[in-house]
């Protein structure tokens, strides 16, 4: 039994009212009288009920910017994003920094050339230190990863490992990306935005680093893991990183670009794994993202062949499902067509007359990878 709402009136009650009921309130009155006697403080329930539900509701467009939006898998944004970080203007910063759309318009001149530069012995020496601070900054990121940091943490700490190199991190402004670096979670392939997620335990995080640094860029990622991560993930990882190294193996002068796919994707089908087709390894030096293209994939028809002086990116995305992607609304974080996780490991390389030199492989622990400590 329903017992009337006005105040001293304890009749049972069957009159609802009609707003509470629009609102989900349980709200009852024993006649018409008593509703209306009472309605100069009964509508300050009303109001102080959609004043909660208006807040809950803009709790929920930060969280989540796209209510709409068929996500692939698990993995959502937490919004809303922190404000843009700022490099002070001594530092020398690319060509895109300060452009409003974040436009490398040195990136279409060069692609135009059609041409892969040869550096000269003193744009190697420049190359191999912004390799060293690239690799320190990505030390920095990953010694705080941890159950409950958010990605924006990671960004901010990357960032001021950054700056305090006198260097500008490469991300920032890149075709108007927001943040300093990519924080890439579970089945995100790659470019993902900074947020204010925590890390969960069981999952796997990538960070990507590049940092510009007196006229040159130096660019490595490396998947890690959070807490108790599950048998099946830490192979997916443990073969994205044999990926890598395989394909480096094969680095010298007279190679083909193109081999490097057909060894990366023998290893991962090898394991049944995949391998993402979107998106390639690249030129680097005093541009960001330059020839020659490196497709990570088999059979591919990309052109070049390795000579003394070249520096480039291998960065093989490796899934455990479908090889396709998806890219979230805000235009940058691409995921899993499937929701299955990826994983991915990168490092900037020099061919040599030998060989091959890894300008951001790390320096401690014989140069194995985090997730091997």
């Amino acid at each position: 039994m329903k017992t009337c709402q006005t105040p001293g009136c304890e009749k049972e009650a069957k009159l609802q009212c009609p707003t509470c009921l629009k609102l989900g309130l349980d709200n009852f009155f024993c006649n018409q009288d008593c509703f209306k006697g009472s309605w100069v403080e009964h509508k300050k329930v009303h109001q102080k009920t959609k004043s909660a539900l208006e807040t809950v509701n803009r709790v929920l467009e930060q969280t989540n910017p796209w209510p709409n939006y068929k996500f692939t898998g698990p993995l959502r944004p937490v919004y809303p994003l922190s404000k843009k970080r700022l490099v002070p203007a001594h530092i020398a910063r690319p060509d895109y920094a300060d452009h409003p759309e974040g436009f490398p318009a040195g990136e279409r001149e060069a692609k135009m050339a059609r041409c892969m530069k040869v550096l000269n012995d003193e744009e190697i020496e420049a190359m191999r230190v912004v390799g060293r601070i690239s690799r320190e900054i990505l030390d920095e990121g990953a010694a705080a990863v941890a159950v409950g940091v958010t990605t924006d943490e990671l960004d901010r700490i990357v960032h001021e490992a950054t700056v305090e190199r006198e260097s500008y991190p490469s991300p920032l402004n890149y075709h108007k990306f927001p943040k300093s670096c990519c924080t890439s979670v579970n089945e995100c392939i790659c470019h993902g935005i900074p947020d204010n997620r925590k890390l969960e335990d069981g999952d796997l995080v990538n960070i990507d680093v590049t940092a510009y640094h007196r006229g040159f860029h130096g660019d490595l990622n490396e998947t890690l893991f959070v807490g108790n991560v599950d048998e099946q993930s830490k192979k997916l990882v443990q073969v994205a990183h044999e990926c890598l190294y395989k394909s480096i193996d094969i680095v010298k002068p007279g190679e083909k670009y193109r081999e490097v796919g057909n060894v990366i994707t023998k290893h991962a089908s090898a394991n049944s794994f995949s391998v993402v087709r979107t998106y390639c390894g690249h030129g680097i030096n005093d541009l960001f993202h330059t020839s020659p293209t490196v497709p990570h994939y088999a059979k591919n028809k990309a052109v070049g062949i390795m000579k003394p002086g070249h520096t480039f990116t291998i960065e093989p995305m490796i899934s455990a499902g479908s090889f396709r992607d998806a890219t979230w609304p805000d235009d940058w974080t691409s995921v899993t067509i499937d929701g299955k996780r990826s994983a991915q490991f990168e490092q900037t390389l020099l061919c040599t007359e030998n060989g091959v030199e890894i300008l951001t492989e790390r320096r401690s622990k014989g140069g194995q990878p985090y997730f091997m400590d």
